[in-house]
């Protein structure tokens, strides 16, 4: 036998050898998929909550930058805080005046009247949370000025007063002949400024699902992501000692009477 063509026989592959190269090439393909289609998968869940726990972070920073200089709204009404139910959730409304505000135009100063609800898209059916701001002191404390979307795919917002003892769903008399009947525990909260706010803000973790009202019908909704946080409130001892200072009044002999405050 010709020694050139024995050596050349010698290096060539065997069928054997070549099953088992592809086998090991097909395995290695199929895990190099699997890890490809698992990082997309992580990056498409990740992502919009990622966005999401921003746009949560940057609306709790808005309002408790608002509240920590909160001031009394109007000679009437000082804060009120409303419980509000819209179809199944919850949508409470706060109505105050802020210092945490930079005079833009002439006439304004740093007194600002504010209020955060939440208001329905009619075209998409989502909610978002809403700031409205009023520079100027006017008639009505309850509206003009103008508003801007903070945080949309809002599914909750849920916000809780501190008195110094008690925490209160409601804060200030919204509804003055319903509260006023209320027990001695919640008279608390029919004026001046509560010490702080517990604002919790659910988000919808998961916005480009389908609209739930189409014909095709949707998945299981998954539950909202929860925000939460505490701002304390660090104009409200001085409102209340200038307010305290008002309402005390002298009597004929010169002694000083307390106007009532609780």
């Amino acid at each position: 036998m010709n020694p050139h063509l024995k050596h050349r026989r010698a290096n060539a592959f065997t069928l054997i050898e070549v099953m088992i190269s592809s086998a090991l090439m097909a395995l290695i393909l199929v895990s190099a998929y699997l890890c490809l289609g698992a990082g997309f998968s992580a990056q498409k869940l990740v992502e919009p909550r990622a966005e999401i726990i921003q746009n949560a972070r940057v609306a709790l920073a808005l309002m408790s930058a608002d509240l920590r200089a909160a001031c009394p709204l109007s000679k009437t009404d000082d804060f009120l805080g409303m419980t509000r139910i819209v179809g199944d959730i919850q949508a409470d409304n706060l109505d105050f005046a802020t210092h945490n505000y930079t005079p833009r135009h002439a006439n304004e100063g740093d007194f600002c009247q504010e209020s955060f609800y939440l208001d329905k898209d009619p075209a998409t059916g989502q909610f978002s949370l809403w700031r409205r701001r009023n520079p100027t002191i006017a008639f009505d404390a309850l509206s003009g000025g103008s508003k801007d979307e903070i945080a949309r795919g809002v599914v909750g917002l849920k916000l809780e007063y501190f008195d110094g003892t008690d925490w209160f769903t409601s804060w200030g008399a919204t509804k003055s002949s319903d509260k006023k009947q209320n027990s001695t525990k919640e008279k608390d909260n029919l004026s001046g400024l509560p010490e702080a706010v517990r604002i919790t803000l659910l988000m919808d973790s998961n916005p480009k699902k389908k609209n739930p009202n189409s014909a095709t019908g949707v998945e299981k909704p998954e539950p909202p992501l929860v925000f939460q946080t505490v701002t304390r409130l660090n104009l409200a001892g001085a409102a209340q000692n200038t307010s305290s200072a008002g309402d005390d009044t002298t009597s004929p002999d010169g002694a000083a009477n307390n106007g009532g405050n609780h």
